[in-house]
C-alpha cells in the first residue's frame, strides 16, 4: 500500500470514529444486542491501529516493527481515552463510559496480537 494512500486511509477512519462518537445518540439506531457497542468499539480501534500500523510502517521503514506496533496501540489507546473526555465535556448527548475505554484498548490489543503472529510466521517463512 502507497504511503499516501495508507495516510489517508487511516487517517479517514480516525475522523469516522470521532464522528460517530461525538454524533447525538439519538442519531445512532438501537440495535437490541447486549454489549453491541462495545463489539464496535472494539472493532473500530482494531482498524484503526492496523490502520495507523500500515502508514508508520511505511513512513518508517527503518524504525523497529515492535516499536510501530507499540506506538499505534497507544496512539489508539490515547486516541479512545481522549473521546471519551470529549463525549463527557463537549457534548450534552454523550457521556464517558470507562467499559468503551476498555472496548478500544481490547480492540487495539487484538490487532497487535494480529500483527505479531502476523510477523513471526512471515519471519518463519523467511528461514
Amino acid at each position: 500500500m502507497h504511503k499516501q494512500v495508507s495516510l489517508l486511509l487511516a487517517f479517514a477512519w480516525t475522523l469516522l470514529i470521532l464522528f460517530l462518537c461525538l454524533i447525538k445518540a439519538k442519531s445512532i439506531p438501537v440495535v437490541p444486542i447486549e454489549n453491541l457497542d462495545k463489539v464496535v468499539h472494539a472493532f473500530l480501534h482494531f482498524v484503526f491501529t492496523t490502520l495507523w500500523v500500515f502508514f508508520f510502517k511505511k513512513q518508517f521503514a527503518a524504525t523497529s516493527f515492535h516499536k510501530i506496533l507499540l506506538f499505534s496501540f497507544g496512539l489508539s489507546v490515547v486516541f479512545g481515552i481522549t473521546i471519551e473526555l470529549l463525549q463527557e465535556f463537549c457534548t450534552t448527548t454523550r457521556s464517558a463510559d470507562v467499559f468503551d475505554v476498555l472496548a478500544n484498548t481490547t480492540g487495539a490489543t487484538l490487532a497487535v496480537i494480529v500483527f505479531y503472529i502476523w510477523n513471526k510466521r512471515k519471519y518463519k517463512a523467511q528461514l
